[in-house]
């Protein structure tokens, strides 16, 4: 009789440590799917914010922080995606929530300010840039102080950040495009074309550089374009803007070659420069 107790009590314990193998096991497997679910999210996460539709991006991130709003990953890809998205109101408000939580960074003040100034709230993008300490020296910090100074008309404080946001970066084209764009806007046309000039030779490939180049130029009567790498669309487009800029101011005859050549350049029917020419020989057969 013992013996048949001491038995049963032996197959008893053999089935409980079978049960906690198992459950050991289990919670073993369940740990590792879940460590395998993080890196998941962790990798989609980086999709969503590089190569994902903006929207559609916009929209998993919602569902995430509505699954697990303390995540600041979740929040700060929502604000980021809204960025993308050119949804910038809801993206000032989503980096409002962002820089609140304990883990925020100095890096989430300064993309807050930049959702301010793209939503049009430039007094709080000033006033949230003034609370990030002058040690934070980043190119995207001193390019909105230089964008903000801009707007104040506060000219040598602009140039300082645009020179400094230039020195930030390895690639300096788009800023020193907007420090021209600044200097074009002061009417300082030769600093402009300089800068326009560094910012094409720095990024052959932007085209906004290469427009506002040309406007430098046409400002100051030159109607030559400059050496510059330009395709032959891009060439006609800037024969139409040199155009333009001649109209604009008052030498037509310029203007109205420019737009032949325009039209003559471009590889397809350039209906833009096409209607600008009508809309001169109208007006000045009708004047």
């Amino acid at each position: 009789m013992r013996q048949s107790i001491f038995v049963s009590t032996a197959l008893a314990g053999l089935v409980f440590l079978s049960a906690c193998a198992e459950k050991n096991a289990d919670d073993t497997v369940e740990r590792a799917f879940q460590d395998v679910n993080v890196v998941d999210a962790t990798n989609l996460t980086d999709v969503m914010l590089t190569v994902a539709d903006p929207n559609e991006a916009v929209n998993y991130f919602k569902r995430s922080v509505k699954e697990d709003p303390k995540r600041i990953d979740f929040q700060r890809g929502l604000a980021v995606s809204l960025v993308r998205a050119k949804r910038y109101t809801e993206a000032e408000i989503a980096f409002g929530k962002v820089v609140k939580m304990d883990e925020s960074t100095l890096d989430d003040k300064v993309d807050l300010a930049d959702a301010m100034v793209r939503s049009g709230n430039w007094a709080g993008a000033e006033k949230t840039l003034d609370s990030v300490p002058p040690t934070h020296e980043t190119f995207k910090r001193y390019r909105l102080e230089a964008i903000i100074a801009d707007s104040n008309k506060e000219w040598k404080k602009a140039d300082s950040f645009y020179e400094t946001a230039a020195g930030l970066t390895t690639r300096p084209g788009s800023v020193m495009n907007n420090w021209g764009y600044s200097k074009l806007s002061r009417g300082e046309f030769k600093a402009a074309e300089r800068l326009f000039g560094d910012a094409v030779r720095q990024d052959p490939g932007l085209f906004t550089a290469k427009n506002n180049l040309v406007l430098a130029r046409s400002a100051q009567g030159n109607y030559t374009l400059p050496v510059i790498p330009m395709d032959q669309t891009e060439r006609a487009q800037l024969l139409h803007t040199m155009a333009l800029s001649a109209v604009k101011q008052g030498d037509v005859e310029t203007g109205k070659s420019l737009l032949r050549d325009a039209i003559e350049t471009h590889p397809q029917h350039f209906e833009a420069a096409v209607r600008s020419l009508h809309a001169l020989d109208n007006s000045s057969k009708n004047g």
